[in-house]
C-alpha cells in the first residue's frame, strides 16, 4: 500500500512522521538448498505500508498481538533496520539518510530507545555510573570526571534513584528499578523522541505503574515526545494520545485514545478491546478473540484479517482495504467503509 492510500494527518507540529514504512526480511533457505531443492526464496513482510505521525510532546501507541510489527517500527525508527521502502522524517529532515551520514552521532542523540527486558539491556559489568555516563562520554558532553559524576547524579534522581546506587551493579536491582536505569541512561542526551519497545512487559503490575508515572512526569517536564508500543490495553490507555491498533504488519486502525477506547471501529479492535476484563461491562455481549494469527510468510489475500474476522465478505478475501478517514478516524476496513459494521 503506498502511502497515497492511507489518510495520514500531518501537522506542522509533527515531530515525527513515518510514510509508507515497509520492513521485509530474506528467510530464505542458502543459495545451495534452494538450488537444489528448487526453492524460491522468501520474504517475511514484517512491516508492510506503515504511516503515521507523532506531534511534539505527545505519545502514540502501537497495540497488537506479538508478531504484529510493533518492535520492527521501533527499530526502523532509531536506525537499527533499514527500510525496504518507505521513510521516516524527524523534525523535517530525512531520518534513514542521515542514519549514513557523518552527522549521524549527533543525530542519534536526538532519537534513543528504551529496550523491553531491563536484565538484558543492561551491562552486568558495568557499575550504574559507567551505564548512564557512558552515553554522556560518548558524545562528549562532559568536561571532567566532576561533571559527568553531577549529571549521572541528577539523571538518577529524576529516575527516583538516589547517588548511593552510582557504585552498584545491575543484579543489585528489582526488575523495577533496573528500568529506571535504563531511562535515565535513555535521557543522557537529552532527546527529543523516545521509542519505548514494551518497557513495562517484564515487570509486576505495581511497579508498572510506578515507571508509568515517571514517565509521564518525564514527558511533561522535558517536552518529550514517545512511541510507545505494547501489548497491554490497559497500560496503553493510561499513556498515550494516540493509538494505532497493528495486525499482521499493517495498522488497521488510528485514533485518538478516547475516541478509540470509547467508540472502536474495526472489528480487530473490538475484541482486543473486548478482552480486557471489566466489571461495569459484565453481561453485555462480547467479539471473542477467534482463532490464529495467520503465518506472516504466507498472509492471506485480501484484508490479512478476513480469516477471523466476523464481517468478512468476498471483498474482503480479495481486495486489500485502505487506511482511510472516516469520521475522525482512520481505519482500514471494507466493512466499516461499507456500513456493515
Amino acid at each position: 500500500m503506498s502511502s497515497s492510500d492511507q489518510a495520514i494527518a500531518t501537522p506542522k507540529t509533527s515531530l515525527v512522521v513515518a510514510e509508507d514504512l515497509t520492513k521485509f526480511f530474506d528467510v530464505s533457505a542458502s543459495w545451495l538448498t534452494r538450488v537444489i531443492e528448487r526453492k524460491p526464496r522468501q520474504l517475511l513482510q514484517a512491516v508492510d505500508g506503515v504511516s503515521f505521525a507523532i506531534e511534539k510532546g505527545t505519545t502514540l501507541a502501537l497495540v497488537g498481538e506479538s508478531g504484529c510489527g510493533k518492535s520492527t517500527i521501533a527499530r526502523l525508527l532509531v536506525g537499527l533496520y533499514t527500510p525496504t521502502r518507505g521513510s521516516f522524517r524527524f523534525d523535517g529532515q530525512d531520518a534513514h539518510a542521515i542514519f549514513k551520514s557523518d552527522n549521524a552521532k549527533a543525530f542519534r542523540r536526538r532519537i534513543q530507545m528504551i529496550f523491553q527486558d531491563p536484565y538484558a539491556s543492561l551491562n552486568p559489568r558495568w557499575t550504574v555510573a559507567s551505564i548512564v555516563g557512558e552515553p554522556l562520554v560518548e558524545h562528549q558532553l562532559v568536561a571532567n570526571s566532576t561533571e559527568l559524576r553531577s549529571q549521572v547524579t541528577a539523571l538518577l534522581e529524576s529516575v527516583g534513584l538516589s547517588s548511593q546506587d552510582l557504585t552498584k551493579y545491575p543484579h543489585q536491582f528489582s526488575g523495577g528499578q533496573r528500568q529506571r536505569i535504563s531511562i535515565a541512561r535513555a535521557l543522557a542526551t537529552a532527546p527529543e523522541f523516545l521509542v519505548c519497545d514494551e518497557p513495562t512487559s517484564a515487570l509486576d503490575v505495581s511497579v508498572q505503574a510506578q515507571v508509568l508515572n515517571i514517565m509521564k512526569d518525564l514527558q511533561r517536564a522535558r517536552g518529550l515526545t514517545y512511541l510507545f508500543i505494547s501489548h497491554n490495553l490497559a497500560v496503553v490507555r493510561h499513556v498515550s494520545d494516540k493509538v494505532g491498533v497493528m495486525y499482521l504488519g499493517q495498522i488497521v486502525e488510528l485514533a485518538d485514545k478516547h475516541t478509540l477506547f470509547e467508540n472502536p471501529q474495526h472489528p480487530y479492535t473490538r475484541m482486543l478491546i473486548d478482552a480486557i476484563p471489566q466489571f461495569k461491562t459484565t453481561g453485555r455481549t462480547r467479539t471473542p478473540v477467534q482463532g490464529e494469527v495467520p503465518n506472516p510468510l504466507h498472509p492471506p489475500s485480501g484484508c490479512s484479517f478476513h480469516p477471523r474476522c466476523p464481517l468478512a465478505s468476498e471483498r474482503c478475501k480479495a481486495e486489500r482495504p485502505s487506511l482511510l478517514n472516516i469520521k475522525g478516524i482512520q481505519v482500514a476496513c471494507h466493512a466499516v467503509q461499507e456500513g456493515r459494521n
